[in-house]
């Protein structure tokens, strides 16, 4: 080996070698050494709620009638499609750029989607409206609901803030627009005021919300509070009687006046508190603490108690108020007395046949006592009357400091013709 490395020649066929066996090692750049042809598999996958952009002039135009979302189904190699199914990496879009203003058909396309994987679109196409966009301001109407206010308290009008919005959409959709409302929402019994934000709502006249952007989208609402009261006197109303030998001298009350509380129609009916005292146990003077009553409607009264201070007179009796004790007596045989009779006439009672009347007498006992038929006269007046057969009225007269009844009313009388 020592000799042939020192011959010249034989380095330089070693060299050729060399040379030629690297140069056999080399790969070549048109094809990879990994590269394995072999026939790719084939799938079609169905993917679903793909969103679609739209691409047009936004600051002066309104597009209906894109869909939010389709479905594409792709078709290729299936490491393709998988991938593709998997990263969603590809875009389905309308170009409506250079549309003109009305009703068109429009297709949809996909970009992004690798060259070996074919898409079909659901749908494929569809119809749009282009319109031009308008910005118009509205005043803001207020909602709330009125039942959600405590009994006793009112609602006064809403208050918003800003109370005017713009509202930007198709020139269509600006026209339909009815009412611009905010609505305050609350689950509680209100007693005071509230103030919140609440969003805004754009419907046409049948109440069907509009696709359309406001600005703002939230304004401050803010609903007065106040409590339903007035103040009214109390009235003192006196129940039973005051025993026998007692006086009611006055009452008063520690408060004269009540503030009520309760719905509007019903104070403005009400003009008074009541405070009822029972006089027929009180025999000396007396405070009594009793509930202030109040009618129908009304929920609130202050105060619900208040103090009557009750002044009392106690008489003695006397000895002549028992002379006056009431007594009752039947005076009989009272006679009957014919007068107006006329001329040529004669009259004959026919009922009551004994010509006299029975009294039954009632007054005090000293005025009672005596009395005798004497003392009433029982009358019949035929003032003109003519013949025939007549039922009359009795009229009795007596003592002033009694009173009676009779025990018959009408006489029968015959009156007779002599001429």
């Amino acid at each position: 080996m020592d000799k042939l490395m020192d011959n010249p020649w034989f380095i330089k066929i070693l060299a050729l070698l060399l040379a030629v066996l690297l140069y056999s090692s080399v790969p070549s750049t048109s094809k990879k050494l990994t590269d394995v042809n072999v026939p790719g598999e084939q799938t079609t996958e169905t993917i679903n709620d793909i969103p679609v952009k739209v691409y047009y002039d936004t600051e002066n135009l309104v597009v209906s009638g894109i869909p939010n979302t389709v479905d594409v189904t792709l078709k290729g190699p299936i490491t393709h499609v998988q991938s593709a199914k998997a990263l969603r990496n590809f875009e389905v879009y309308v170009d409506l750029t250079n549309a003109e203003i009305g009703k068109q058909k429009v297709k949809l396309k996909i970009r992004n989607l690798s060259d070996k994987v074919t898409a079909t679109l659901k749908p494929a196409s569809v119809n749009v409206t282009v319109q031009e966009k308008i910005t118009k301001e509205f005043k803001v109407e207020a909602e709330f609901n009125t039942n959600h206010v405590e009994d006793g308290y009112s609602a006064g009008t809403p208050e918003v803030k800003p109370n005017k919005v713009k509202i930007t959409g198709a020139k269509s959709d600006i026209d339909l627009i009815s009412y611009v409302k905010a609505t305050l929402e609350s689950n509680d019994n209100l007693k005071e005021s509230i103030s919140k934000e609440a969003p805004i709502q754009v419907l046409d006249k049948d109440f069907n919300k509009l696709n359309v952007s406001v600005d703002p989208e939230t304004v401050n609402v803010t609903v007065p509070i106040k409590s339903n009261s007035k103040t009214v006197p109390i009235n003192i109303v006196k129940k039973g009687t005051a025993p026998t030998g007692v006086t009611i001298e006055s009452i008063t009350l520690d408060e004269k006046e009540a503030k009520i509380t309760g719905n509007k129609d019903v104070l403005d009916k009400t003009e008074n508190v009541r405070v009822e005292v029972d006089i027929s146990k009180i025999t000396d003077n007396t405070t009594l603490t009793l509930p202030v009553i109040i009618s129908d409607g009304i929920t609130k009264v202050t105060p619900q108690l208040v103090k009557a201070t009750v002044v009392v007179n106690k008489a003695e009796v006397q000895a002549e108020q028992a002379d006056q004790a009431e007594q009752e007596k039947t005076v009989s045989s009272v006679p009957l007395k014919i007068q107006g009779l006329g001329d040529n006439l004669t009259a004959e009672v026919n009922d009551p046949t004994s010509e006299t009347i029975n009294l039954v007498v009632n007054g005090p006992s000293d005025s009672v006592t005596g009395l005798a038929p004497d003392d009433f006269s029982a009358v019949i007046d035929l003032s003109g009357l003519t013949e025939g057969t007549h039922d009359v009225k009795i009229q009795v007269t007596g003592p002033t400091d009694v009173k009676w009844t009779t025990n018959q009313a009408t006489a029968k009388i015959t009156i007779t013709n002599n001429a």
